[in-house]
C-alpha cells in the first residue's frame, strides 16, 4: 500500500498546486473570475473586468521584466443572469480565484485578497466589489484598476504582503526620526491632519511621541521612484516591486513581519510557487497580445451517483451506502438539480435515468431505487462509462456535469488506463473511497477533474459515510441554498442516547433529524425550546434502511432542542444522529464552516496545516470552539483544537479562520471532520476583523505643493457575527500521507514565533508572544533564547551574535498560551533609542525553531523637544504646535503626579 501511495504522490506533485491558474512558459492561463449571484445583472461589469485584466496584464509584464503576462481568462456569471453564455465545464464559483461580490461590511469597496497561508504561498481568492469595478470616482484613491489588479495578483499568486500599515502608520527610525510606514522611503509627501475639512499640521501624541491618529501621510502625486507596487500602485511612476537595494526593512508592515523583512521582489523570485520559472524565463522581445476572454455560466446541476455493488459491498457496506445516499437524496441535493443513479460490479446498469428534483415525490422515487444486493467483481471503468451515458441524457454531453463515484475495493479492470478517457469527458468526478482497500487512483481522478476526494470507513458509529455524502453540496456563492449540517454524532447506549442541539437564528428551514440504528428502532423524544414534543407519531421509520427521519415543518424554533432516544433492546446498540437545516430567511445568511488542509498530499517531511473558516456571509465568527478530527484508514487518529490567535499556523488573529499544524504524520489516507460550537463568553465580542491584504485607499495627493483630497472613504463598521448558541459539523476533502518506506516520521522543532511585541519602560523591556510547542504548535517547548540589538540587521542576519538575555527563570508554557517576560537591559536606554528583539525556542531534543519576527521598541519620555518628524513638507508651524502640545501636557502630567504623591503622603501619615 505504501508503494501505491508513493505513486499517487508522485503523480499529484507533478501536477503542481491544484489552484486552476497555470504558468505555461511566459503566459498565465486558466484564470477564473466569478460573479456572485447577489450581484444584479449588469454586463458593464464584464466589460470592466476585461479592461482591468487587459491593462493589468500589460502592467504585470512591465513589473516582471517583460517575462510574464496573462493570456486566457474565463468569467463565470451567475445562474440567475439571462443571456447566451458559453456552458461552463469544470468551472464553479467555489474554484474561482478572483470573485466579484457586494461590499464586505468591514472592508467596504477595498479590493482585498484572502491570505490564510504563509509568505510565498498562494492565497485563497481576490475580491473586487461591483462598485469598485463600475465607479470611476474611486480610481484616484486606489489607482487604475489594472494596477490594483497587479497589486492583488501579487498577494494571490506569490503570497507577498502589503508594505503599508494602517494600524501603525508611523514609527521611530533608528536615527530617532518619525517615519511614515512605507516602502520605499523614497516615496515623498507631507503630513497633515484633516479636521472639519481643514488641513492642519500634524501633532504628536504626548505619550508615544508619534503623530496622532488624525495625522495622514499624503504622497506627492509626482515621484522619482518606480517602487513599490505593494505600497502605492496608484502613483504614476510606480512600475516595479520593491527589491532589496531599496527595501525599507525598518517599516512595521505585514511584508516585513510575515516574510522575514524580505523585499517583495525577493519573495516573488525566490520563495513563491513561480520562483523556478521566473528565475529561468527569458524576457520577451516584444509586448504580448491582449488576454482572451470567454464568458461562461452554470445552469442547473446534473449529477449521477455511480454506486459500487460488487461482492465486497455485501452486508453492512451496502446498507451504509443506502443510508448515506438516502440522506443525500432527501436532504442535501438542491431543488432543480437533475439526478440519475448507476450501479456497477462485473457489469453496470442504469438504476434510474436523470430526473429533476422538484419536491418530495421525486426524491422518494430515487431513494426507492437505491440498490440493495451486492455481488460480482469491481469493474470501475464499466461503472464510469455507464454513468457518463446517463449524464448525456439532458443535452447529449457530459461537460460540467457531476459524478459521485463510490467504491470500496481495488479495481478488477484497468482504472488507471481509463483516467485519460474520464478526464476527457469534461465531467467533475467526485470520488468516495469506502474502506482501506479502495483504489488509490480515486484521488488522482478527483484531482484531474477538479472534483473532491473523500474517504470514509464503514463504521456506523463514526457516521463517516453520511458525512461524506453530505459534503457534496453545490456552491454557486449563495449560502442561502446550502444545506447546513448542525450535528453528526453517534453513541452505543444501553438505554438512553441524550443530547442538545442549539438552533441559532440563522438556520431553521428544511430541518431534519435523521437517526440511524443498528438493529431495532429506538423510542424517539425531541423537545423544542418552547416545550413542544415530537415523538413516535411524528417520525418516519424505514425499517429496511434502519433509518428514522423527523422533518420539522416551517422554521425551527431558535434555542436548544433536546433529544432522547431510548434503546428498547436488552443489550447496547449503535445509534447515530444527523441534524441538517437551511437558512431561516432569505435575507439572513447562515453561519457556515469550510474545512481544508493546506495540501492534499504529503511525504511526511513537513507538517501539514488544518484550516476551518467559520463565518456568516464572510463576516467572521469569533471565539468559537473548533475541533478537527483527522482519521486514517490505518487506524491513526488525531484531534486538534484549532485556534484563531494569529500565532503558529494561524496567519491573522480574529479573522474567523481557525488553524493548527498537523505534525504526527503517518502513512495513510485521512478523513477530515471539523466540529464547531460557540464559546458563550467569547462569541459576542466585537472587534474589527483582521483586514486581509489589499490595495490602500489614498485620501489625497500633494500636487504643486498643495493638498488635493479624494472623496472621503465611507467609514467601516465593527463587524463580527453574533448568532448566539450554535453548532456546526463540516467534512473537508481527504488527503494522503506517504512516508517513504524505512523512513521514521520526523520530529519537528517548535514553530516560529510570529507575534513577538516589545515595550520599553524606563530601562526595563517587556516582551509578549504566543508560546510555541514541542513539535511546531503541539506540546510545550523546552526553553527560549532571547536576544536584542540596536541594529535590526544583526537580528536578521546574525542572531547568535546579538546580545543574549538571561532566560534561566523563564519556563515555557503550553503551546498557544500567552507568554510575557520582562528584564533589565543592562544598559541605560536614552530617550528616543530604538532597540530590536527576537526569540528562538528549543525542544527537548535541542531542535531549534526559526528566529521569530523582529520586534522593535522605542523609549519615549515626554520632553520639551519632541523627536523630529522626517517630512520634507513639514513646516515650522507644525513643529511649534507639536512643541507646545507636548510641553503643556507634560506639565499637566507632572502637576497631577506631584499632587497624587502629596495626597498619598498625607493619607499614609
Amino acid at each position: 500500500m505504501a508503494k501505491l501511495f508513493a505513486v499517487v504522490l508522485l503523480v499529484l506533485n507533478a501536477l503542481g498546486p491544484n489552484t486552476g491558474i497555470k504558468l505555461d512558459g511566459n503566459v498565465y492561463t486558466d484564470i477564473l473570475i466569478a460573479i456572485n449571484p447577489a450581484v444584479p445583472q449588469n454586463d458593464e461589469i464584464i466589460t470592466q473586468i476585461e479592461g482591468m485584466i487587459i491593462n493589468g496584464s500589460a502592467y504585470l509584464f512591465q513589473a516582471l521584466d517583460n517575462k510574464v503576462f496573462i493570456k486566457e481568462v474565463k468569467i463565470l456569471v451567475p445562474p440567475n443572469w439571462n443571456g447566451s453564455y458559453h456552458k461552463a465545464r469544470r468551472e464553479t464559483y467555489k474554484k474561482a480565484k478572483i470573485i466579484s461580490e457586494p461590499s464586505h461590511p468591514s472592508f467596504g469597496d477595498d479590493p482585498y485578497t484572502k491570505q490564510i497561508k504563509g509568505c510565498g504561498e498562494e492565497s485563497e481568492y481576490t475580491h473586487f466589489t461591483p462598485n469598485f469595478l463600475l465607479n470611476d470616482n474611486l480610481l484616484d484613491a486606489y489607482g487604475p484598476r489594472g494596477r490594483v489588479f497587479v497589486h492583488e495578483w501579487a498577494h494571490l499568486r506569490w503570497g507577498v504582503y502589503d508594505e503599508y500599515n494602517e494600524k501603525e502608520p508611523f514609527y521611530f527610525s533608528v536615527t530617532q526620526e518619525v517615519q511614515p510606514t512605507r516602502c520605499t522611503r523614497e516615496i515623498s509627501g507631507q503630513l497633515y491632519e484633516l479636521i472639519n475639512g481643514n488641513t492642519l499640521p500634524c501633532r504628536n501624541n504626548v505619550l508615544t511621541g508619534l503623530p496622532t491618529k488624525e495625522c495622514q501621510f499624503y504622497p506627492d502625486r509626482e515621484q522619482k521612484t518606480n517602487a513599490s507596487i505593494m505600497y502605492m500602485q496608484s502613483i504614476n511612476s510606480v512600475t516595479a516591486f520593491c527589491h532589496e537595494g531599496e527595501h525599507n526593512t525598518e517599516a512595521q508592515n505585514m511584508q516585513n513581519q510575515k516574510c522575514n523583512n524580505k523585499a517583495t521582489r525577493t519573495v516573488i523570485f525566490q520563495d513563491s510557487v513561480d520562483k523556478d520559472a521566473l528565475q529561468t524565463l527569458k524576457p520577451l522581445q516584444s509586448p504580448p497580445s491582449a488576454p482572451t476572454f470567454s464568458v461562461i455560466q452554470r445552469r442547473h446541476r446534473v449529477i449521477c451517483l455511480i454506486l459500487d455493488v460488487s461482492g465486497s459491498m455485501q452486508g453492512e457496506r451496502i446498507l451504509r451506502q443506502r443510508q448515506a445516499a438516502t440522506l443525500f437524496l432527501s436532504e442535501i441535493v438542491e431543488e432543480g438539480a437533475h439526478v440519475g443513479i448507476v450501479k456497477f460490479s462485473t457489469g453496470a446498469d442504469i438504476v434510474n435515468p436523470l430526473i429533476e428534483i422538484d419536491g418530495k415525490a421525486s426524491r422518494d422515487s430515487l431513494i426507492k431505487k437505491l440498490p440493495t444486493i451486492a455481488a460480482g467483481s469491481t469493474n470501475m471503468c464499466t461503472g464510469l462509462a455507464k454513468g457518463f451515458e446517463v449524464l448525456k441524457e439532458d443535452d447529449q454531453n457530459t461537460i460540467g456535469d457531476d459524478v459521485i463515484f463510490l467504491t470500496d475495493g481495488e479495481a478488477t479492470d484497468n482504472i488507471a488506463g481509463y483516467l485519460d478517457s474520464a478526464v476527457a469527458t469534461g465531467a467533475i468526478i467526485n470520488t468516495l473511497a469506502l474502506g482501506p482497500d479502495a483504489s488509490n487512483v480515486l484521488l488522482t481522478m478527483a484531482t484531474l477533474t477538479d472534483g473532491s476526494f473523500v474517504k470514509a470507513n464503514d463504521s456506523l458509529l463514526s457516521n463517516q459515510l453520511v458525512e461524506a455524502f453530505s459534503s457534496f453540496t453545490m456552491s454557486d456563492g449563495d449560502p442561502i441554498k446550502q444545506t447546513i449540517q448542525l450535528v453528526s454524532t453517534g453513541k452505543v447506549p444501553h438505554d438512553w442516547f441524550n443530547g442538545t442541539v442549539p438552533f441559532d437564528h440563522t438556520v431553521g428551514n428544511s430541518t431534519t433529524f435523521t437517526i440511524i440504528y443498528e438493529r431495532s428502532a429506538p423510542i424517539v423524544y425531541i423537545e423544542t425550546p418552547s416545550g413542544s414534543v415530537y415523538d413516535q407519531t411524528h417520525i418516519t421509520d424505514i425499517a429496511d434502511t434502519k433509518t428514522i427521519t423527523l422533518n420539522i415543518p416551517g422554521t425551527a424554533e431558535t434555542g436548544d432542542w433536546k433529544y432522547s432516544f431510548l434503546n428498547k433492546e436488552s443489550t447496547a446498540q449503535t445509534m447515530t444522529l444527523t441534524v441538517t437545516s437551511r437558512a431561516a430567511r432569505n435575507d439572513v445568511p447562515p453561519v457556515t464552516v469550510q474545512a481544508q488542509m493546506n495540501q492534499q498530499t504529503s511525504d511526511g517531511s513537513k507538517p501539514m496545516v488544518v484550516f476551518a473558516e467559520v463565518s456568516q456571509n464572510r463576516i467572521p465568527v469569533l471565539g468559537a470552539k473548533v475541533i478537527a478530527t483527522l482519521q486514517s484508514d490505518t487506524g491513526h487518529s488525531e484531534n486538534l483544537y484549532l485556534l484563531d490567535n494569529g500565532a503558529g499556523a494561524d496567519n491573522f488573529k480574529d479573522d474567523g479562520i481557525y488553524s493548527r499544524y498537523f505534525t504526527k504524520l503517518r502513512t495513510g489516507r485521512y478523513s477530515l471532520k471539523v466540529e464547531v460550537t460557540d464559546h458563550k463568553e467569547d462569541t459576542k465580542k466585537k472587534v474589527l476583523p483582521s483586514r486581509y491584504s489589499g490595495a490602500l485607499y489614498i485620501p489625497g495627493y500633494i500636487v504643486d505643493g498643495k493638498l488635493q483630497l479624494n472623496p472621503q472613504k465611507p467609514p467601516v463598521s465593527v463587524q463580527s457575527a453574533d448568532v448566539g448558541s450554535f453548532t456546526r459539523t463540516a467534512t473537508g476533502e481527504s488527503f494522503v500521507v506517504s512516508v517513504p518506506s524505512g523512513v521514521t516520521p520526523p520530529n519537528f522543532p517548535p514553530n516560529k514565533i510570529t507575534d513577538l511585541s516589545a515595550e520599553i519602560q524606563e530601562d526595563t523591556v517587556l516582551l509578549n508572544w504566543t508560546a510555541p510547542g514541542e513539535d511546531f504548535d503541539q506540546g510545550t517547548a523546552e526553553s527560549y533564547e532571547i536576544r536584542w540589538s540596536k541594529h535590526l540587521e544583526m537580528l536578521l542576519n546574525n542572531f547568535s551574535n546579538a546580545s543574549l538575555v538571561n532566560t534561566s527563570a523563564l519556563q515555557p508554557q503550553e503551546a498557544g498560551s500567552d507568554e510575557q517576560f520582562s528584564f533589565l537591559s543592562g544598559i541605560t536606554i536614552q530617550n528616543g533609542t530604538t532597540l530590536f528583539f527576537a526569540v528562538r525556542s528549543e525542544d527537548k531534543e535541542a531542535m531549534k525553531s526559526e528566529v521569530s519576527n523582529v520586534a522593535r521598541a522605542t523609549k519615549f519620555v515626554p520632553t520639551p523637544r519632541p523627536p523630529a518628524i522626517s517630512n520634507p513638507g513639514l513646516n515650522l508651524t507644525a513643529i511649534v504646535v507639536s512643541f507646545c502640545a507636548v510641553t503643556i501636557v507634560a506639565c499637566v502630567i507632572a502637576a497631577v503626579t506631584t499632587c497624587a504623591m502629596k495626597r498619598k503622603k498625607i493619607i499614609t501619615v
